[in-house]
């Protein structure tokens, strides 16, 4: 098959066009394009209309002020008999006056003066059903706020004086998302939950340092327990507030936009809490309001309710949330998590995906297919230089596929499998036993008409009861040896094989590379947020910046971090596939190409190579980055001012071939880049 920049779209074919695999599924996958043009249809209308332009729920639900200064507040409560405004306006007292009205289609409204209500304004709603009633946080508060005592949320009128003024546009698209994944809780150094502005003035200015372009910011909708990572939403248009207010983070990522940095939030539209007075659990009395009735409502293994995107409600719902994040915060788009829980009725538990058939038979919850397209166009359609992707572990064809080629239109879906594959060789094989091929071919083991964002880790292995690279590579010795005085030989190891396989898996990603904030350098610990097993301690739920300090490792380890993006995007290496030129198992050498640039790898333990020579583009090269280099914490074995020429191969004949050699100096435990010069 011809070789195509990653992602290229054949216009005018679909993706069982490209794929023979794809061939006996062509009916199921022509079925759900229409399925899902028939959905944009009817939402957006016949004529082709803008679907961005025809959804809005956040524009008329919540509260707002009207035109003529007083506030108008609507819920939609379809099962409910009677719903109360309370707050601290009414000593949180069930009034008349503060009774909403039916005003048809479930939908409820009440209009009150502008001066009954005030910025500040803690309130709820009391709704009642038949045989019951409770009190309920509006579905669309863009504001929750905790009692420190009590842990309770209500909800908050926000409306200050002056509104934020934005400074700066969006960046232009990013074609090669180099991501930091951050949460900005866990972002200081003390033992506390962090803000959004002390991360603007202290974290923000070392992403921007660090080269990466994007950022990935968790745990932004607002959720009752802070130990959920953010995973567990109870308000999906409401802002954290334990981070700080909606103005500090606009400052934030305006920020972010003014040194050239895309932010894109980890948006969580697969599950939602059971919680009932904070969520959406049994709203108005009815379980399926949201969400499916039964057991298919009720994740099996997170205990959360799962949406059902068969259903209007939700769909609405969740595509205008998708809008007012965009708009409300000029955010850049979107990390959907938990997609492949979505995708499939079993939520692809301990589920294989061995084969075509499981993404296209009756396992497959088509409607949230579907739903994940309709996300995609209209976050498009609204910033055409969004960036979306796919959280999913199933590898679903088609789905970092463009719609029009039958696919759902993520932009990129996660490598996921990529971390997976070196926990498993450093923990079940000696460094002897690792293969290069196999390193080469799970690493670059990718469909040719998607992108992908890979990653060596992310924070899925920093989190307590697991362990990140650096930990499993050195272990007890990250507490004691970590000084380069110490020049301790299980150090030693541990420093150049987190390089080694932090670049290779750069280097040989599909279009996008992510980092969890803190392995740049290493970062020593696990991540455990307060709870009381650990006596809601935030001792683990920190960064310890102090550590990249020039006497230990770890300030070399970011060094190195800094200069492997700084390549990668000066160069634009991964505009163009990567290219094995050698896997050599006995040796363990790994020698790719991409674009002008060749890595050679070796992972030998304790064998270098002189004069290794492998066929490789005719030119002069020259080292561009070495991970044996000192300034990176390695015994720097290499001169790196040394000119490297290829020299043509005479074959038997006489004759010139097509193929030159290039021979090098390969030290053991390293990976050296080698830039070709221009003629």
């Amino acid at each position: 098959m011809d070789h195509l920049p990653i992602g290229t779209a054949r216009k005018g074919k679909m993706l069982y066009d490209n794929d023979p695999y794809l061939l006996p599924f062509k009916e199921a996958i022509d079925l759900r394009h229409e399925r899902i043009s028939g959905a944009r249809k009817r939402i957006a209308g016949p004529g082709g209309g803008r679907l961005c332009d025809a959804v809005g729920n956040h524009l008329y639900y919540g509260l707002h002020r009207t035109e003529e200064g007083s506030w108008v507040f609507r819920e939609w409560a379809p099962n409910a008999t009677r719903i109360y405004l309370i707050g601290d306006f009414n000593g949180w007292k069930r009034t008349g006056g503060y009774a909403l009205s039916p005003v048809g289609d479930g939908n409820w409204e009440i209009v009150i003066p502008d001066f009954f209500i005030h910025h500040g304004d803690l309130y709820k709603l009391y709704i009642e059903w038949p045989g019951g009633g409770a009190e309920r946080l509006p579905a669309y508060a863009t504001r929750a706020v905790q009692d420190e005592e009590t842990k309770a949320f209500c909800a908050q009128v926000w409306d200050p004086q002056e509104s934020y003024s934005w400074k700066n546009g969006r960046p232009v698209r990013v074609s090669n998302p180099l991501i930091y994944e951050c949460h900005i809780g866990m972002s200081s150094e003390e033992e506390k939950v962090s803000s959004f502005d002390e991360f603007r003035r202290t974290v923000l200015p070392r992403v921007a340092d660090l080269g990466y372009n994007v950022i990935q910011i968790m745990a932004l909708q607002e959720h009752p327990y802070y130990g959920s990572f953010g995973y567990q939403v109870s308000n999906f248009y409401a802002l954290s507030s334990r981070f700080g207010t909606p103005e500090e983070f606009k400052a934030l990522v305006d920020e972010a936009h003014g040194l050239g940095i895309s932010v894109i939030m980890d948006l969580v539209h697969s599950h939602s809490v059971e919680n009932e007075a904070e969520g959406l659990s049994m709203f108005d009395g009815t379980e399926d309001l949201y969400f499916h009735s039964g057991p298919q409502g009720r994740h099996p293994a997170w205990g959360s309710r799962c949406f059902n995107y068969g259903k209007d409600a939700a769909v609405w719902f969740l595509l205008s949330n998708c809008k007012y994040w965009l708009e409300e915060y000029h955010l850049d788009g979107f990390r959907f998590d938990g997609v492949t829980s979505m995708l499939y009725w079993d939520h692809g538990l301990e589920k294989a995906f061995s084969g075509y058939d499981a993404y296209f038979d009756s396992g497959v919850d088509e409607s949230a297919v579907t739903y994940l397209a309709l996300a995609n166009m209209l976050v498009h359609e609204l910033v055409p230089s969004a960036l979306t992707i796919a959280e999913d572990v199933s590898g679903m064809a088609g789905l970092a596929a463009p719609f029009e080629e039958g696919g759902v239109g993520f932009d990129f879906r996660m490598a996921m499998g990529v971390a997976d594959h070196w926990i498993k060789w450093i923990k079940e094989k000696t460094d002897e036993e690792w293969s290069p091929g196999e390193i080469w071919y799970e690493l670059t083991n990718k469909r040719e008409d998607e992108k992908t964002i890979s990653y060596a880790e992310c924070h899925d292995q920093a989190l307590v009861g697991d362990k990140t690279l650096i930990f499993r590579l050195v272990d007890e010795k990250m507490y004691t040896s970590m000084d380069k005085a110490s020049h301790d030989l299980v150090v030693e190891r541990g420093v150049a094989l987190h390089k080694m396989i932090r670049l290779v898996t750069l280097a040989t990603c599909g279009g996008g590379y992510l980092n969890f904030m803190g392995n740049e350098f290493g970062h020593p610990e696990w991540i455990d947020f307060p709870r009381e097993g650990n006596g809601w301690s935030y001792k683990y739920a920190r960064r310890q910046w102090s550590l990249d300090n020039p006497l230990l490792y770890y300030h070399d380890l970011c060094s190195f971090d800094a200069a492997m993006i700084s390549f990668i995007k000066e160069t634009g290496c991964l505009e163009d596939r990567p290219e094995l030129l050698v896997s050599d198992e006995e040796k363990k050498v790994l020698i790719f190409k991409r674009k002008n640039a060749i890595f050679a790898a070796n992972f030998h333990p304790g064998a270098s190579y002189a004069d290794y020579a492998f066929a490789a583009p005719a030119g002069e090269y020259v080292t561009a980055l070495d991970s044996d280099a000192v300034e990176f914490g390695g015994p720097a074995r290499l001169d790196d001012s040394v000119h490297h020429f290829t020299r043509p191969v005479r074959s038997d004949e006489g004759n010139q071939s097509t193929d030159d050699i290039l021979s090098l100096y390969l030290p053991c435990r390293s990976v050296v880049v080698y830039k070709v010069l221009e003629q």
